[in-house]
C-alpha cells in the first residue's frame, strides 16, 4: 500500500506503480481530505494517528489486512502509525515527516494561495520543462521528468485539497517518538536532495536507513525505478 505526501493524492505514485505492478499487488489510496477521499469530520482529530485509523478501517472494509506500507513525507508518518497499531507488515518511509525534535510552528499557506490564484495560467506554465522546474523544484530534483499533465494534476490536487489546512496544522503540531516501539521491519529512506525534511540521525537499532541518490523530497518522478527498488527491498525483497 502506498501513501502520498501532504497535498498530493494517489496519482503521485503512478510511475512507481508501473514499476511495481509486475512483482507486487499495489494499492495507492487517497488519504482523508485529499484527492477523492472525504475529509475527516469537522471537530475530529486530523493528526497522522487519526489518518491511520481511518485508513485501517477502509482497508478492513475491502478485505485487506496488514499490508506492506510505503509512504512519502506525511505518508511516511502515517505508515509508522499504522505499524504501531499493528496494521502493517512492514514500513518503508521515504523522507518521513514527524521525526523532527520538536513541534513546528504554524506556516502560512502562501504557496497554496498562489496555486489557486494562478490556476488559469498553470496549463501553459507547466507545459514547458522550465515552467515545471520553476514550480516544482522545491520538492523534486528533476521536475522536468514529470509529464506536463501529471504536473498539472499534482498542483491542482495541492491547491484544492479540502483537508490540507487541518491535516497540515495537526502534523506540524506534533512529533513521532515511537520508532523503537514498532515491531515490524522499518526502512527509512532519505532522498539525497531533499529540501523539505532534514535527515535525522541516530535512529533506533534495527531500523534500516537508505539513501535515494539524485532524488528530491517527492522522488516518484525523479527515479521511479529506484523508488520501486527500495519499496521492494523494504517489504522483504
Amino acid at each position: 500500500m502506498l501513501l502520498h505526501p501532504l497535498g498530493a493524492d494517489r496519482n503521485i505514485w503512478r510511475p512507481v506503480v508501473e514499476q511495481l505492478a509486475p512483482v507486487r499487488d499495489c494499492i495507492a489510496l487517497d488519504m482523508p481530505g485529499f484527492g477523492d477521499s472525504e475529509p475527516i469530520a469537522r471537530g475530529e482529530p486530523t493528526d497522522p494517528a487519526a489518518l491511520a485509523r481511518a485508513i485501517a478501517a477502509e482497508l478492513r472494509a475491502i478485505g485487506v489486512e496488514r499490508p506492506h506500507v510505503g509512504g512519502n513525507s506525511l505518508g511516511g508518518w502515517v505508515a509508522f502509525e499504522l505499524a504501531l497499531a499493528g496494521e502493517a507488515a512492514s514500513v518503508t518511509a521515504i523522507a518521513p515527516a514527524g521525526l523532527w525534535r520538536r513541534a513546528l510552528p504554524p506556516k502560512p499557506e502562501v504557496a497554496r494561495r498562489l496555486s489557486r490564484i494562478a490556476g488559469p495560467l498553470l496549463p501553459a506554465l507547466l507545459r514547458s520543462k522550465g515552467g515545471r522546474r520553476a514550480v516544482l523544484l522545491g520538492t523534486m530534483a528533476h521536475p522536468e521528468r514529470m509529464p506536463a499533465a501529471d504536473a498539472l494534476e499534482l498542483v491542482r490536487a495541492y491547491a484544492k485539497a479540502p483537508g490540507f489546512t487541518a491535516v497540515n496544522s495537526a502534523m506540524r503540531a506534533g512529533t513521532f517518538k515511537r520508532l523503537a516501539d514498532i515491531d515490524v521491519p522499518v526502512t527509512i529512506v532519505w532522498p539525497q536532495h531533499d529540501r523539505v525534511v532534514s535527515r535525522v540521525e541516530g535512529t533506533p537499532p534495527g531500523i534500516k536507513v537508505r539513501e535515494l541518490p539524485g532524488c528530491g523530497h517527492i522522488p516518484m518522478w525523479d527515479d521511479p525505478a529506484a523508488v520501486a527498488a527500495v519499496l521492494i527491498a523494504g517489504s522483504g525483497g
